[in-house]
């Protein structure tokens, strides 16, 4: 297993989508995907929706039904939802939940909205452009700044409550080509294993 799989999410569920996050994430872990988010939602009657994605962040239709394929076992046994329900597994998009430390260097460039725990510069919800990220926090050069506030902003992981890219021209210029270049490399090292 690579090591980028065993980062932990800094954005986790509560109640029953923790649990079911819980029961999920193993067989996750085993299939190479790392989870993203989980998601309980009263719609089409109960959908649980399950985003993932490999860890070069790329999912394929095949790929969500490989998921589902393997965790609707693992949750039938386990039972964690009372009600019938529809389980949606699903990249996370272009304009994605942030969720992990990598994830705001990969998208560094990119505009993000936040929102935090704590009050921070007197407020909690944050838009911006990634300019920077670390092992504590990330820093945002803010594109919609009031009087008298800073224009940039360095939220530390430990105050976020909730983050997601904003979707640009530029955001799916990058995820285009990101994803262009992981298939790629994928192909070659199938090719590779092909010759060996």
């Amino acid at each position: 297993m690579q090591e980028s799989l065993k980062e932990p999410r800094l954005i986790v569920e509560t109640g029953l989508d923790l649990r079911i996050a819980e029961i999920i994430e193993p067989t996750l872990d085993a299939m190479d995907f790392r989870l993203v988010r989980v998601r309980l939602l009263n719609q089409n009657g109960l959908t649980l929706q399950i985003m993932c994605e490999r860890n070069d962040g790329t999912m394929t239709v095949e790929d969500c039904e490989a998921v589902s394929m393997a965790i609707s076992p693992v949750l039938d046994v386990e039972d964690p939802v009372d009600k019938a329900y529809h389980l949606e597994v699903s990249s996370p998009g272009i304009d994605r939940p942030m969720v992990r430390k990598s994830d705001f260097a990969r998208w560094s460039g990119h505009l993000v909205k936040c929102e935090t725990s704590v009050l921070l510069d007197n407020r909690k919800r944050f838009r911006g452009k990634i300019t920077e990220a670390n092992d504590e926090g990330f820093t945002l050069e803010r594109d919609q700044v009031a009087y008298g506030e800073e224009p940039r902003v360095t939220i530390p992981y430990s105050a976020l409550s909730e983050a997601k890219l904003i979707l640009t021209d530029d955001l799916i210029r990058d995820a285009l080509r990101a994803d262009k270049l992981a298939k790629a490399e994928a192909a070659n090292q199938n090719d590779e294993s092909d010759d060996e």
